[in-house]
Parts: C-alpha cells; structure tokens; sequence
C-alpha cells in the first residue's frame, strides 16, 4: 500500500537536525525499499526545515510506524509529530523519477 507521511519537527531544534541528519540520510538509504521518496519541507528555499515528507510503500500503516520510530530523527526526538496517510496515485501505471 501507498502511503504519503508528514512530519512536523519541533520548532528551534535546528541543531538536533543537523547533528543527526547524515545518520538519517544513511537510515534512509537502508530503507528505500520502502521509504524511495523523502525530504525536507520548509516555507522557502534555504529556509530551516519545518518538517518532512515521505512518499511510502509498505504492507500497513503499523508496519510504516514502527518503521520510522528508528529514525534517527525520530530517535534524537526531533520530530514534533507526525501523520501517514494512504496516498493513491492520480494514473497507477505512470511511474516517475524525482
């Protein structure tokens, strides 16, 4: 199942996100079988980061949530909260390269 997850950081945690954001981009890598899309979210270009989104494909919503409670973002307590929702594509068969 698809699923898109938004993630709200804690306001002035900037330096909790940059101590921790290569061991996030490495857990990521672990994960791209089922996290292939992630990023940052903020308002404006070079802006800090307000929070995330990942774009998922996991068996449920439990399996995805446990998954990202070993974040490491998740872990160092940067995360304020977080949403997954099921997200279904516009056209199932059009794939795309972000």
């Amino acid at each position: 199942m698809l699923f898109a997850v938004i993630f709200t950081d804690k306001p002035d945690h900037a330096e909790v996100r940059a101590a921790n954001l290569q061991a996030h981009i490495d857990w990521l890598e672990s994960h791209r079988d089922v996290i292939p899309v992630g990023g940052s979210l903020r308002h404006e270009p070079g802006q800090t980061p307000k929070g995330g989104l990942w774009v998922a494909n996991a068996d449920s919503k439990a399996q995805l949530e446990t998954l990202l409670k070993t974040d490491p973002f998740y872990t160092a307590g940067l995360r304020q909260s977080y949403e997954i929702l099921h997200w279904s594509k516009a056209n199932g068969e059009r794939q795309a390269l972000i």
